[in-house]
Formats: C-alpha cells, sequence, structure tokens
C-alpha cells in the first residue's frame, strides 16, 4: 500500500511539474509517463484521468496558499505587519513549491466545472485574507482612507502572482530582499 501511495504522489509531483512547464493542454500521459519511465496507460493503475491529476495539483495549490494566509493571520500586530506576512507566505509558496504554484496560477482555469468551482471558493477565501487585511490597515490609519480595499487587494495579488515569471533565485536578490522590495513596493502605493 505505501509504494502505491508513494507511486502516486511521483506521479502528481511529476504531473505538476509538466503542467507547470507545458500547460495542462500541452501536456499528454504519453509526456507523464515518458517522464516516470513507464508507458502512459499504465498511469490509469494510479490515476483516474488527467483532468484528476490537475485537480490534486491545483487543489494542493490553494490549500498551501490558504495555509500561508492562515499563519500571517496569526501574527502579532498591526495590518502592515500582517500584510508583510502575506506577502512573504505568498513568496514562500511559490519558491518552495514552483511547480504547483505556477499550475495553480496558471493552470486553474483548465477544470470542469465542480472542481474549478471549489477552486475558484478556496481563491476567493485567500483574496479576502489580503481585503481583510488591508480594510484593516484603513481602520488603523496605516493605509489611504481612499483606498478601494477590493481593488487594492487584486493589484497586491496580481503583483505577487508576476514575480515567478522573471524571478531567479541566483539571480542577484535573495529570497528575503525579494520579500523586502516587493512589500515596499505594494506599502508605499496604500500609504
Amino acid at each position: 500500500m505505501v509504494a502505491t501511495r508513494n507511486r502516486r504522489a511521483e506521479v502528481i509531483s511529476a504531473a505538476g511539474r509538466l503542467f507547470a512547464q507545458k500547460g495542462y493542454h500541452g501536456t499528454s500521459m504519453r509526456d507523464l509517463g515518458r517522464e516516470l519511465g513507464v508507458l502512459g496507460s499504465s498511469l490509469y493503475s494510479h490515476v483516474d484521468s488527467k483532468q484528476n491529476l490537475l485537480v490534486e495539483v491545483v487543489e494542493s495549490g490553494a490549500a498551501l496558499f490558504q495555509e500561508s494566509a492562515d499563519e500571517a493571520m496569526r501574527a502579532s500586530g498591526d495590518a502592515a505587519i500582517r500584510l508583510h506576512a502575506l506577502i512573504a507566505g505568498h513568496v514562500g509558496v511559490v519558491l518552495d513549491n514552483l511547480d504547483v504554484a505556477r499550475t495553480f496560477l496558471n493552470e486553474a482555469g483548465m477544470l470542469d466545472g465542480d472542481h474549478r468551482s471549489r477552486v475558484i471558493a478556496a481563491r476567493d477565501a485567500y483574496e479576502a485574507t489580503f481585503r481583510r487585511v488591508l480594510g484593516q490597515g484603513v481602520e488603523e490609519g496605516r493605509f489611504r482612507k481612499d483606498l478601494d480595499v477590493n481593488m487594492a487587494s487584486i493589484m497586491v495579488l496580481s503583483t505577487l502572482n508576476a514575480f515567478e515569471g522573471w524571478y531567479r533565485p541566483n539571480g542577484g536578490i535573495d529570497r528575503n530582499e525579494l520579500i523586502e522590495e516587493l512589500n515596499r513596493f505594494v506599502t508605499s502605493g496604500l500609504a
């Protein structure tokens, strides 16, 4: 039983890697089989379909982002401190789980109806955490009184979601510097 679970985890990991590199539609079960060194048809002993693999990878990404948001909300301090923790958490999820994060950010739209609805609900819950912190920042006087919290949360998350496309860990700026730069950029527009 353990070997089957381990193999399934390998299949899901490889699927996330390929979905991140080639996209959902650009990845076939044959590609996945090649990646794992098995026949594509034998993968069906571990998974029901390519769509179910995407579901598992995307839902895993959604859970990682929400866990980071929940952790940020446990930070003591004002909204600026919590926003910094949200930014640091988002960066951590992306850098520590790049394939899963890329698949969540770029391929979730390929999910079918029910699965897409669950992921949209999870994404909305994550975004709501940002809106809540931004709203608290307005109430505390840390952020502009005229701040449109909904629009600001979209802009902050758009900025955070984009860095995975250009950031390179060996490119001259480390993780902590990236977090601080993102935080300065975001908070300068909120102050």
